[in-house]
Parts: structure tokens; C-alpha cells; sequence
């Protein structure tokens, strides 16, 4: 299997992500910050070192980022809202037992505007549509337990209408399949319980496909191995109740070779440099291999799974069983 998960060290770097506000990639990925700390404390949250990161810093700086004319949160301080930004502020409020801070009539007020005509949702108020943003809105809304104030049909019959051929599905209507979108459409027809929209053999083919020679997962044909892929598609599988179709073995390896053994953290593919949304996604995917020592993952929510069954929330996954440490 070669190298094994080192946690502590994956740790360290996530604690370490922002120390440096003098560089300047602190500053370019600015559009990014709570979508980041969601992904960090999510990572911390599967290691079990939750506290790792300062409570009462976390919740702070979350609400550093409300913007009051919107109602909603951006991704940074004086930053636009944006639905994005706003489902991540959500899960990390609720992962510190902190939503209470949130305005909830406000926060659903401004998650149903972005509702358009033809059920999708736009990410914010510039109208960019997309099939992630129809997820981030059915994920919160879930979430804040307003999900009854959803046009269910609407929001259903859009992610009918960007299902392909192959059983996938796409950003919006015509676009080809993507792992990632096939995700967000799956986990939110999952959340609506609403399952019976996908063609779950063609698709659990289709998935399966994803995974090339070496062990690593793709997001489409003909495309690269990378580690964000064992979340999309595995989580993906893990609600359709199929990860025994791919090889978990050859998949675990690959995962753990792409990890930075001198600084921590886990990168795309084997020698490249590490960020942490690779690391949550790393992560996310072993805990649903079944890795010794890790937390379970809810592959519909991308939340710790105590969480999210102890809100009343937990679908019908399946995982491979946890193995214990040797």
C-alpha cells in the first residue's frame, strides 16, 4: 500500500493555511476564504482534531463576511454574497454549534431569489447559472430546515433536463457530463429524495469508468487522474450504493501517494504541491474506503456523518466498512 495517512502532519498544515498574510497567493485566493475554512475544518473534522482550529476565530471571522444589504455571506470580508460562500458559512456554523448567529429568514429569503424561471439556481445576483449553485441552495436550505419552501418540481425537472445519455450530468442543459456535476445533481436529488430521476446502473458504469490504470479517478474520458475525483465520484458511488464497483485497493494508493510527506497536506496527483481543497477531498474519499482511524464522511452533505444523522438527515449511502487500525 506504501505510505500511510500522517495525520498529525496534515494537521499541522491546515492550521498553518494563513499564517502569512504577506504572501501574495493569500491574497489571490481571497474569492476562496470560507469556502476554505469549510474544506479545513471539514479535514480536521474526518482526522478527529475539530479543535485544531480556534473556535471562536472560526465563527468570527464567518461572520466578518455577512453582508447585510444581500442577507447572506461572501466569501471574504466585504466581499459580495454569494450562494457558495453562503452554504459554506452554513456547514461551518454548524459544525461549531454556532447557527444560531444566522439570520435563517433572511439567509432563505435570499437562497429562494436566486431561483430562476427554469428551476436552476444563479450563484448570486449577477445570474451566472450553474447545477452547483442549484446543490449549494437545496444543501442549505436542508440544512436550515426550510427545505418545504423550495419549489421541489422545478428544482427536479432542471437537474431531469441536464441528464445525458451516458447517465450523467452536466453544468446546465447540453452540457456534457462531469464528475463533479453528476455529484451535485445526485446529492441533490438525494436530499429531495428524489433518486428515481437517475439511471443509476448506466451511471454506476459510467463512474466506474472514471478510474484509470493507476488506481486514480477522472472527471471525464480521456482526462487526467486527480485526487478531488475520489469525492466526486466516489461519493457519488457511495449513494448509489456502488463503491465495490471500482478497485478501493489501487484507489487508496493512489490517494496516499499524492500526499506531501515533508509539509503536509495532499496534492492532485503524486508530486505536485498540495492545497487543502485537495486535502478535504483526499480525505473525504479514504474515509469512504473504509481508512483506519478516520471519521465518516456523509457523501451527500460533505459533512461529518454524526452530524448530519443527528439532524434527521442521513440518506440511504453506504460506505465500505471501516478497518481498523493494525
Amino acid at each position: 500500500m506504501g505510505s500511510a495517512l500522517d495525520i498529525p502532519l496534515h494537521v499541522k498544515y491546515i492550521q498553518s493555511l494563513g499564517e502569512n498574510k504577506d504572501d501574495l497567493v493569500y491574497h489571490l485566493t481571497a474569492h476562496l476564504r470560507m469556502n476554505a475554512v469549510y474544506w479545513g475544518l471539514t479535514a480536521l473534522c474526518i482526522m478527529g482534531h475539530k479543535d485544531a482550529l480556534d473556535r471562536d476565530e472560526t465563527i468570527a471571522f464567518v461572520m466578518s463576511c455577512w453582508d447585510n444589504e444581500a442577507g447572506a455571506f461572501g466569501a471574504h470580508p466585504d466581499h459580495d454574497a454569494h450562494i457558495h460562500a453562503t452554504l459554506s458559512a452554513i456547514q461551518i456554523l454548524l459544525m461549531q454549534d454556532a447557527l444560531d448567529r444566522i439570520d435563517v429568514p433572511r439567509v432563505v429569503k435570499y437562497i429562494l431569489s436566486l431561483q430562476q424561471p427554469s428551476g436552476v439556481f444563479a450563484g448570486d445576483h449577477f445570474g451566472e447559472i450553474d447545477t452547483r449553485f442549484l446543490y449549494c441552495a437545496v444543501n442549505a436550505l436542508s440544512l436550515l430546515d426550510h427545505l418545504h419552501e423550495l419549489d421541489v418540481e422545478k428544482t427536479v425537472g432542471y437537474i431531469r433536463r441536464c441528464k445525458n445519455f451516458d447517465g450523467g450530468f452536466g453544468a446546465r442543459e447540453g452540457a456534457e457530463s462531469h464528475a463533479a456535476q453528476v455529484w451535485v445533481c445526485v446529492s441533490a436529488l438525494a436530499i429531495l429524495d428524489r433518486l428515481d430521476e437517475v439511471d443509476q446502473d448506466t451511471l454506476g458504469w459510467w463512474l466506474a469508468e472514471r478510474q484509470v490504470p493507476n488506481g486514480g479517478l477522472n472527471g471525464r474520458p480521456e482526462k487526467l487522474e486527480d485526487v478531488c475525483y475520489s469525492h466526486w465520484v466516489l461519493s457519488t458511488m457511495s449513494i448509489l450504493n456502488k463503491i465495490p464497483w471500482i478497485d478501493a485497493d489501487k484507489l487508496t494508493a493512489f490517494i496516499l501517494s499524492a500526499q506531501d510527506l515533508e509539509h503536509g497536506g495532499i496534492a492532485d496527483r503524486p508530486g505536485d504541491l498540495p492545497d487543502v481543497f485537495h486535502t478535504i477531498f483526499g480525505l473525504g474519499g479514504l474515509s469512504l474506503l473504509g481508512y483506519p482511524g478516520l471519521a465518516d464522511l456523509d457523501p451527500v452533505y460533505c459533512m461529518p456523518a454524526d452530524l448530519i444523522e443527528s439532524k434527521g438527515l442521513r440518506k440511504g449511502w453506504e460506505a465500505l466498512p471501516r478497518r481498523s487500525l493494525t
